[in-house]
Order: structure tokens, then sequence, then C-alpha cells
């Protein structure tokens, strides 16, 4: 039985799978782990990062069944999106750590130092080019990613960075077969960092230095 069958039947029994088109494709435009389904007219289009090719068949189904929910707007939970997303939440740990960068380091470990006694993992550190997207955390390469404007501010680069470690200690809440990554929880321990409300400020105006666009930390 293809799996999308066994995704979609499982998640919505009382829904005729007759009634749609799937197709999955698997490929290298992905970072490892990532997916997005697009949807139009009856017909879903599931794409999925290759790394996902030697994933399970069950962690893959819920998977699906999340990117269906998304499409659907309903909540529902199922014990395949229970295993997805233990999935993502552990896949760190297998992920090799191979990239990094002497300025990104110094700015890790000392927030490693001062907020988690040392005890986080370093992930993969890099750089990237963005003005709208200060910080990210990707789970399936445990990578944080941070701008380049930030090297004009080490302040702002460290509070940056400790928002993105909290995303890879904490990871996210699922409810309902959703999943959310900037908690209560979440805002009361990035507001524990010195400073926090000067480096918000900080962080607005060294954006409008660079350019007159919103600020996205993810």
């Amino acid at each position: 039985m293809p799996i999308i069958t066994d995704a979609f039947e499982d998640l919505f029994p009382d829904k005729n799978i007759k009634d749609y088109n799937f197709s999955i494709k698997y490929t290298d435009r992905f970072k490892p782990y990532n997916a997005n389904v697009k949807y139009r007219k009856n017909f879903f289009e599931f794409n999925l990062s290759k790394k996902w090719k030697r994933v399970s068949r069950e962690i893959q189904i819920g998977l699906l069944q999340g990117l269906l929910l998304k499409i659907f707007k309903e909540k529902k939970n199922t014990f395949n999106i229970d295993l997805y997303n233990s999935f993502m939440k552990k896949i760190h740990i297998a992920v090799p750590k191979t990239k990094t960068d002497p300025v990104l380091e110094d700015s890790f470990n000392r927030i490693n130092e001062n907020y988690f006694f040392g005890l986080i993992e370093k992930p993969n550190l890099e750089w990237h080019d963005s003005i709208r997207r200060l910080g990210t955390y990707e789970y399936g390469s445990d990578a944080i990613s941070i701008s380049k404007i930030l090297q004009a501010d080490m302040d702002v680069l460290d509070y940056v960075m400790y928002h993105e470690i909290l995303h890879k200690k904490h990871k996210f809440h699922s409810k309902n077969g959703r999943s959310y990554h900037h908690t209560k929880e979440f805002r009361e321990k990035e507001k524990q960092f010195e400073n926090s409300n000067e480096m918000e400020e900080r962080i607005k105006t060294l954006v409008r230095q660079k350019a007159r666009k919103r600020f996205i930390l993810f």
C-alpha cells in the first residue's frame, strides 16, 4: 500500500482518498530532513529532502500527516506524528558537526558557559547573508546560522546566538498535530538574557542602518 494512502486514511477515515491525487518527490534542494507540500485543485505535491529516504516508513507517515493537517487546517494527533516529532527532537545526536567559524564559536562558547553551564553540545555554526533572518536553528542539520550584519555588534550577536541556542535546547512543543516554537516558556527564557530589552532596540537600529526591512528570528 502506498505510504500516502496509509498516512491519509489513518488521519482522515471519513474522507474519500479517491477525491485527491498525490505525488511524493525526494529532492536535494532542501536542507536535511526539510519538507513541504503544495496543494492545488485536489492535487497534493509533497517535496521531501532525500535524507527522508533512509528513515522508517512509520516516521515518514507522521511527516506526511503533519503536512496534510496544515493543508486541511485541522488539529489532530496520531501515533505516527508522535514518532515524527520524537525523531526531529533527537536527530541532532546523529548529525555530523563539520561547520564552524571562530567568531561564531567564541559567541556560542560565551553563551553556553554564561547561561547553560556549558552543557549544550556545539552545533554546526555558519553565517548567512540575509538581513531579514538574523538567526535560525535547523533541527535536521543541527545548525545555527547567523546573519553577517551582526558582525558589527558582538553584544547583539550574543543575544541572537542565545535565542537560537534556546531553540536547540527546548526544541518545540507539539499539540494536536501542530508544532509551537516560540512558546510562553521560550519567551520567558529569552527575557532572562542580560539587558534583553536593550538588545531588541539595538537590533532594530542595526537593521535600519542596513536596510529598511523587518527583521525575523526563527
